[in-house]
């Protein structure tokens, strides 16, 4: 079949590929060798898919229903593969164990989960809870020879993308000095060291048959636990912006999630920020204002 990749993760890869990257358009000829080397027979794209790779549903040789994710380098595939096998199906997506080596080419052959249902179709509340449930059992030890990014080294470099883009728009400069402020004091002594899914949403937690929640599509990162919530303070964004009371609700949500996961009110509402006006600023960088917009209006708030 042909591999077309769908217009969102075109847009998406679009936005932030270096000159001459062609991940994209060698995208259908890594697909093929990847689906003939494991004999699986091809479904359908999934549609509209992520932001960051292809998602195909297949089934093995025996007929197992699983899915085929390919990913470019700069998404860190194997560092993906890494947390999955450390996790070991405890809270997220599972790696089959005829796959669980076989790294070739930025493609995972992953456990079926229910693509289109996520924790996101839930009321709210409901939501909120059971995303934090499944992130509760992603934080452990990570392994003692991990080669994982650290939350300093990423926040890093993004800290000094943010400083060129309060350079470029003096109008976001203040929220850009107290999240950068926030970050040199989260870093200075962190509670705790775990393994943590790096960019963990409600939309990120999908139904499966083994378990009824799992997560998918981390991007792993080792630090502490308040900068994984963090990410989840700020879900239905555009929700909270349209409410009249959406600062009020958003102080409480970060003193509820606080409280059920045991984390710092202060340091999640630090790490909340940083993680927004990093977000927002990026949005405006790569051309989406209304979202870049959207999040330093929330991050104002904080």
């Amino acid at each position: 079949m042909a591999f077309e990749p769908p217009r969102r993760l075109v847009r998406a890869l679009g936005e932030t590929a270096a000159a001459g990257d062609d991940w994209l358009a060698r995208l259908p000829e890594l697909a093929e060798r990847a689906v003939a080397r494991r004999e699986l027979t091809v479904e359908r794209v999934q549609v509209p898919g992520g932001r960051s790779s292809l998602v195909v549903l297949v089934r093995q040789a025996d007929g197992t229903p699983a899915v085929l994710k390919l990913a470019p380098p700069r998404a860190r595939p194997e560092s993906e593969r890494a947390a999955l096998a450390h996790w070991g199906g405890r809270g997220a997506v599972q790696l089959p164990a005829s796959d669980a080596d076989d790294g070739a080419e930025g493609a995972l052959l992953l456990e079926r989960l229910h693509p289109d249902v996520s924790v996101r179709s839930l009321p709210e509340a409901k939501a909120l809870l059971e995303a934090a449930g499944t992130l509760r059992r992603l934080w452990v030890e990570p392994p003692a020879d991990h080669v994982f990014e650290t939350v300093a080294e990423r926040t890093g470099r993004q800290a000094a993308a943010m400083r060129a883009g309060a350079e470029r728009d003096p109008e976001v400069a203040a929220l850009v000095d107290a999240a950068l402020a926030a970050r040199e004091d989260l870093l200075v002594a962190p509670p705790e060291e775990r393994l943590l899914h790096g960019t963990f949403r409600q939309s990120k937690v999908l139904s499966g048959s083994r378990l009824p929640w799992l997560a998918v599509g981390p991007d792993p990162v080792v630090g502490e636990n308040a900068f994984d919530l963090a990410r989840l303070v700020r879900d239905r964004v555009e929700d909270l912006i349209a409410s009249p009371s959406g600062a009020s609700i958003t102080r409480r949500r970060i003193k509820r999630l606080a409280e059920s996961l045991e984390v710092d009110q202060e340091r999640l509402r630090g790490w909340t920020l940083f993680r927004a006006v990093e977000s927002g600023v990026r949005a405006v960088r790569v051309g989406r204002p209304r979202d870049g917009e959207l999040l330093l209006e929330f991050a104002g708030w904080l």
